[in-house]
Order: structure tokens, then sequence, then C-alpha cells
């Protein structure tokens, strides 16, 4: 018997536009007759678990677009990564409020997640349409040309070292800016997009796809800052050796892990103190300064790519189409179609679970510390419109009078 309920769900790390994909599900199931209530789960999977549920056919439209149109996760977030008993206990939770149709907005643990409960509902013979939605600043998930999210982020962090290589440029050293990438670098490879003119910083950036060595990446400072005078350096917090070893796990003294038992890498601030402290006991530069993007870059208000907002809502929107029209269970891709439009599949969820997307070579330069012209060209229509711009005095040279040469 049709139930006409629907549940979804956000989880993993908040992003600028994720709401836009909560509100395209609530939207748009709205038009299909056969839905009844739009239920949505409260911290994510935890919310479901907990049957923590919020009746999202209750708000306004008007509401939802202001929520829309919100940064960060509005039902709520969670980290929680489901093994195959947590995703039974959220299988009989939906099954138990005769929920039909779950759409659950995340990244590569989400996609997973989806998936195990979709193959729960099969071994149990129960008409459950399960739907991966698309979100992560990262950009790593498998099948689709980028993801949710890391569109508004990526502009962040390139107007975000435009500013640093203009300080920079005031009061010349070296700048370090540690940005989120534990193993795919296209937010830190993002910074490159600030650069206007040939000496513009960043000048050096440092990617999880490639071994970091650290006598390389002194030399290479110490050459830059001899060549202008400066460094501007963007450094993925995801770099490691060739053994795969973090790069803060060789250099720090005390660690701190996550709850998943990873090494610490987001919102501490050591990667770039610790590199930091390299260059100045090591190259003898005085002037060396480091920030540590952390959490600024995923929910920064005021600074959203019109792009990302419109495919974050879009991804909501073919989500609920695929899930009343189609017979198939799966993750909406966005797939790049022309200079610039995009069009939408459903993929097999077994293609993206679990799975990562790190930068193709093509995106990287030969020597490993800068991106290519082909991975401008990805980017730059993602960033959207109205990118602020850079501008220099173009200094005219006055004769010296007491100075004469």
């Amino acid at each position: 018997m049709a139930s006409g309920k629907i549940l979804v769900a956000q989880g993993g790390g908040p992003t600028a536009v994720i709401n836009q994909s909560l509100v395209g599900v609530a939207l748009e199931a709205r038009r299909f007759q056969q839905v009844e209530r739009i239920y949505g789960a409260r911290h994510g999977v935890r919310g479901i678990v907990d049957e923590d549920f919020v009746d999202l056919t209750q708000e306004t439209s008007h509401n939802l677009e202001l929520v829309a149109s919100t940064p960060s996760s509005a039902l709520g977030s969670t980290r929680d990564k489901p093994d195959e008993k947590y995703c039974q206990e959220i299988f009989k939770v939906l099954r138990a409020h005769e929920i039909e149709h779950f759409f659950y907005i995340g990244g590569n643990d989400s996609s997973d997640t989806v998936r195990i409960v979709s193959l729960e509902a099969q071994k149990a013979g129960y008409p459950l349409r399960c739907i991966h939605i698309p979100k992560t600043i990262d950009n790593d998930l498998v099948g689709s040309d980028h993801t949710p999210g890391f569109p508004s982020a990526a502009r962040f962090v390139a107007q975000a070292f435009a500013g640093a290589n203009l300080d920079n440029a005031a009061l010349p050293g070296v700048y370090v800016g540690v940005v989120m990438g534990r193993h795919a670098g296209f937010l830190t490879a993002a910074s490159a997009l600030g650069k206007k003119f040939p000496d513009d910083g960043p000048h050096l950036i440092y990617l999880p796809e490639r071994s970091f060595v650290l006598e390389n990446f002194l030399h290479d400072v110490k050459t830059t800052y001899e060549r202008y005078g400066r460094c501007v350096i963007a450094v993925s917090e995801g770099v490691h050796d060739a053994a795969g070893t973090p790069i803060i796990s060789l250099l720090a003294k005390e660690l701190e892990h996550d709850a998943h038992g990873n090494v610490q890498l987001s919102g501490n601030g050591a990667l770039a103190d610790l590199l930091c402290e390299e260059i100045k006991t090591k190259l003898g530069i005085k002037r060396v300064r480091g920030d540590t993007f952390g959490y600024l870059q995923r929910s920064f208000i005021g600074c959203v790519s019109d792009v990302d907002q419109r495919e974050a809502r879009e991804v909501g929107e073919k989500a609920v189409q695929f899930a009343m029209w189609g017979q198939h269970n799966g993750s909406v891709a966005i797939r790049r179609t022309g200079f610039y439009s995009v069009d939408y599949d459903l993929l097999p969820l077994e293609a993206v679970a679990g799975k990562t997307r790190t930068m193709e070579d093509e995106f990287i330069s030969a020597s490993g510390t800068d991106v290519t012209d082909a991975f401008r060209l990805y980017l730059r229509p993602l960033l959207g419109s109205g990118m602020p711009d850079a501008f220099r005095l173009r200094f005219s040279p006055v004769d010296k009078v007491l100075r004469r040469s």
C-alpha cells in the first residue's frame, strides 16, 4: 500500500548550497500528487535512527526559499559513519514510518549508506526508492564533472588567496595557506584562479595527488623568494610523503585524531605552523605567516557561486524526478555539456559509493607545484558571475633630486 511519504536528510560537512538541494527536494515533491508528507531527519542518519523527524510539508514556500539561500545544513548533519548494522536500523525506522522514498544529501560515505539501505529494502521486499544527492566541497565524488558545494568553496579560496597575495605584495614575506583536502586537491588548486598578473601568488601549490618532499619544498620556497622577494604558498591539508604518511605526522610531536581514527587535518592550524617554522629555521626568512582556512570555506555567507546555487537546486529536483518517474535507485551526477551547460544522470549506487575521485593528471603541472590551463578552463565557469578583480598602480617613476645616481 503506497504511503505517499518521503524522507530527506543531510550528512557530512555543510556547504554554502546544500540547502538548495534540500529545498529542491521539498518543492519538487509537492508537484507530485502521490506525495502526502515530506519528512526531514534532523542530524542526518542519526536523526533517522532516533526518529527525530520534522514535517517539511508544513513549511511555507517562502520560508523554504529563504532557507535555500542560507549556507550550512538546515536540518543539521552528522559524522556518523554507518556500518551494515546501523543501516539495518535505518531501514527499520523507514519501514515503521511507511516511508517509500529516501533522499540523502551527502558525499562518499552518504552514498554508501544509501547503497546499503537500498539493499536491505530489496532483501525485505519493501518498495523503498533510495536516491543519493551529491554534495561535497572536496569535489571527490566519482562519475560527476563536479559536485555541488565545491564551486562556492572554490570561489572563497580563490578570493581569499587573491587577498592574501595583495597583502603579501604590500608587506613582502612568505605566506602559507593550508586548505581542506585529505585525498583530493581540487579545493587547494582553486587558489590559482585568484591570480591576475604573472608574478601574483600563489606561486607554489602543493596537492595530495603528488608526494610532498620537505627538502624540495624548502628549495622551491627559497628559489621563489629570491626571484620575487616574496612567496605565497597554497598547501592541501592532506599532503603526504611517498609512503602515504601525512606530512603533519612527520612534523608534529602530538597528533589529534577524529572519530574514525584518522589524523585530524582540518581546523587545528598545526600544518601551517609547522611549515612556517621549517621555513624560518631552515631558510632564515624572518617574515613568515600561515593561515588554516579550516571550516571558513564550507559555509561562508555572501561568497556563493550562482552557478553552484542553481545546480544544487537542480540536483534536488532531479532526484525527486528520478525517484517518481524512474525504476531505479541511484546517485545523481552532473554531466558537463558544451561550454558551459550541464545535464543530469542517475548513476548506479555501487558506481559511486565509497569511491574517491582525485585530480586528473591533466590538471596538474609537470612541476607538481601549479595547475594547468586545462584546470583553469574547467573551474572558471563554476565560480559564477561577479568574481572580484584586483588592479595595480602603474608606478610612473619621478626623478630623484637628492639621491641621483
